[in-house]
């Protein structure tokens, strides 16, 4: 039976929902939502990633985004998580100051060895959970709700004040990627 989340025409817009497995806390520290944020920046710079609204938390990742003309959103999303994964896969595991890296790294390992996808690790769950936001009211519930989400857990007061969050851009302030404004 078809799945009702997939990506079925890579210019519509999407909400898009991807996750760290088990919903590890693995994007806690600044640097490794960084290298998340230069696999995205590479995306849309060579792979006609079109972002119009993101947020990086701790454990999972919410976009608004298409693909130009020609590329296929999907490609860009599982070549983004097989690119992102094994670099901060790398670091996590060279990382002498990482306190929870045996624990982390034989999560990956044991969700790694459960997928025949997988050589060895797993660091993002398989799906993208997209929904194609199809109408004004569905991008505006979709926009709140991912720059409310560092509201929501407590992080910040205020979407704007998160700075690994497009809800900078929306508030007029230059953020971390280059986005494109939906209104």
């Amino acid at each position: 039976m078809p799945s009702k989340y997939r990506i079925y025409d890579s210019q519509e817009i999407y909400f898009i929902t991807f996750a760290v497995v088990e919903w590890v806390d693995a994007l806690s520290r600044p640097y490794y939502k960084d290298m998340l944020l230069e696999s995205l920046k590479y995306c849309q710079e060579n792979k006609g990633f079109i972002i119009y609204a993101y947020v990086i938390m701790n454990n999972h990742v919410h976009l608004i985004a298409s693909a130009d003309e020609g590329y296929n959103l999907s490609d860009i999303l599982r070549d983004m998580k097989k690119f992102s994964s094994k670099k901060l896969l790398k670091t996590i595991e060279e990382n002498a100051q990482e306190s929870r890296k045996r624990w982390m790294l034989w999560l990956f390992r044991s969700n790694g060895e459960r997928n025949s996808n997988n050589d060895k690790y797993q660091f993002w769950q398989q799906d993208n959970h997209p929904v194609c936001l199809d109408n004004n009211a569905m991008i505006d519930q979709r926009l709140n709700y991912l720059h409310n989400n560092p509201v929501a857990e407590g992080i910040v007061e205020e979407p704007e004040h998160y700075i690994y969050s497009s809800a900078r851009d929306y508030a007029g302030i230059k953020g971390l990627l280059d986005i494109v404004l939906l209104y």
